[in-house]
């Protein structure tokens, strides 16, 4: 996702990436009028329309979503990721850059390590990190994806950078489309 500054408009991307290859496979973007206002905690409701919209262009159909947000790590426990895979009735991750709720120890330095991100009693994600001595992301289950299962899709997708594969090309895609529109 992106946003234009001048005007209510959302820049969306998704992606196909083939994981036995390591390779693009397909990209859709979409550019969507902003329809709900930005409001804490309710992300999804502004930016859903403009994903689901990018999701439809896609020839192909995704096994499997990573998307750059929460998932249970959410104050609601119903982040991005969960809406937008059950919406698509496709396993889901979310992988954020940051924190939004809960607290962790930080894991090791070397890629793998891992901790709990944990609210009170409740494990709702893991803090993960994808590259040696780099900021950890930030792993939740999304929908129909254990969180065991999640991190090891995200440490897999995420080899040489510290944010996963599909999620580094979606970010290009969006941002050449706000580009492309300030252009015009």
């Amino acid at each position: 996702m992106s946003y234009d500054r001048r005007a209510p408009v959302l820049f969306a991307a998704a992606v196909l990436w083939d994981v036995g290859r390591g390779e693009l496979v397909e990209v859709a973007g979409a550019r969507v009028p902003a329809r709900f206002p930005y409001v804490p905690g309710y992300l999804s409701f502004r930016e859903l329309p403009a994903l689901l919209s990018a999701f439809e262009r896609l020839r192909g159909t995704p096994d499997l979503v990573v998307a750059d947000g929460q998932g249970r790590a959410h104050p609601r426990r119903f982040g991005l990721a969960c809406h937008l895979g059950v919406l698509l009735d496709v396993p889901t991750i979310g992988c954020a850059k940051s924190r939004l709720v809960g607290f962790h120890r930080e894991p090791g330095l070397r890629r793998g390590s891992h901790t709990q991100l944990r609210e009170g009693a409740e494990c709702i994600g893991e803090v993960v990190r994808t590259r040696a001595g780099v900021r950890p992301v930030f792993v939740s289950v999304g929908h129909r994806v254990s969180l065991v299962t999640a991190r090891r899709w995200i440490l897999r997708l995420a080899s040489r950078y510290r944010l996963p594969e599909p999620v580094r090309a979606a970010h290009r895609e969006v941002n050449r489309l706000r580009r492309e529109a300030g252009e015009r």
